[in-house]
């Protein structure tokens, strides 16, 4: 049977339109309101913006789901059809995509302690960084899925994409990262060629100008490198959501909520990541399941791998990792490290 699909650009442009308006006034609302003021975000403050942004996660999937039962009864593509059956896959699909996408960000999380760490961005200010880190990510992240919806039209796009999953989740089960270094990166130095930098932070200021000439700040040259990191996570996250559904929208939405919830989580989490060590692992290894689910398991079921067999393992493996991780304990030299 061809795929139809089920929430055509055509027919949904104006939900698009309405959902990043929300977006954009959930983020002037936390930068405008909530977070006027440089402070450090402390956990507390940091788990409730956590449960806020899961909450309106959850409960945009399930109004998904309810718009789904009423809406595909009187779409005419859809007759014949088991609409309950395609509604429930419909909230499935999103609550997989988001699973899927809020354990990728998680390893954003390391590589944000490290910068942060590397550039010594006080806690107070790591707060604006993110936040304009996450509009860039957010921009960055449309264009991908974008291109995404286009290139999987073509069979050997999924291929390419499930093949390159793979492998990805065999360098990260099986290859040692490597150290990251700002400095190396050539657009970092092709930026400060070309722009003076401050020596030390000026507040909150990405740009200040010295006797009349304009610098940037070391927040600003951690900003670029965050956004830079970001591309690389995107090139991952992407095909891996693709794999799981078929449909823009349901990519769309669950990419931007995970996004969106990055920051809180990193507040509430960046002091003790050391300890989810075998998480790692566990990305991966859900990985390298999307992938064949792209090269072999759709095909092996008569075109789909069943979603809600997709969101058990995947759950499964994650909080398989995280119990682990913290039920055995690291050896006297890693712990020390």
């Amino acid at each position: 049977m061809d795929y139809i699909p089920l929430f055509p650009f055509a027919d949904y442009w104006w939900f698009y339109g309405l959902f990043t308006l929300f977006v954009l006034g959930m983020l002037a609302l936390d930068l405008g309101v909530f977070h006027r003021e440089a402070h450090e975000v402390r956990f507390k403050e940091a788990l409730g913006w956590s449960v806020v942004w899961v909450t309106l996660a959850l409960i945009f999937g399930y109004g998904l789901h309810q718009y789904a039962l009423w809406k595909f009864p009187l779409d005419p593509r859809l007759a014949g059809l088991d609409h309950a059956a395609l509604a429930t896959q419909t909230g499935l699909e999103y609550l997989t995509g988001y699973v899927v996408e809020k354990s990728l960000s998680v390893d954003n999380i390391f590589v944000f302690v490290v910068i942060f760490t590397y550039f010594a961005i006080p806690a107070k200010y790591q707060h604006r960084v993110l936040f304009y880190g996450i509009i860039g990510a957010l921009v960055f992240r449309i264009i991908f899925i974008s291109l995404g919806a286009v290139l999987m039209q073509f069979h050997w796009v999924i291929w390419v994409f499930g093949v390159f999953l793979i492998l990805t989740g065999i360098k990260l089960l099986f290859i040692p990262g490597k150290p990251i270094d700002p400095e190396k990166n050539p657009v970092i130095r092709l930026l400060r060629r070309l722009l003076p930098v401050t020596p030390k932070i000026e507040g909150q200021k990405f740009f200040v100008r010295h006797d009349g000439v304009l610098h940037a700040t070391p927040l600003f040259i951690c900003l670029v490198f965050m956004e830079l990191t970001d591309i690389v996570f995107a090139v991952d996250s992407v095909p891996a959501i693709f794999a799981i559904t078929k449909e823009p929208l349901i990519v769309f939405t669950s990419n931007v909520f995970a996004i969106l919830g990055l920051r809180a989580m990193f507040f509430m989490l960046a002091g003790v990541m050391h300890k989810f060590r075998f998480l790692k692992y566990g990305l991966g290894l859900v990985l390298v399941f999307v992938g064949l689910k792209m090269v072999w398991l759709n095909d092996a079921f008569g075109g789909k791998f069943p979603i809600s067999w997709s969101l058990g393992i995947i759950s499964g493996i994650i909080a398989v990792s995280i119990v682990v991780s913290l039920l055995v304990p690291p050896k006297p030299a890693v712990a020390k490290a």
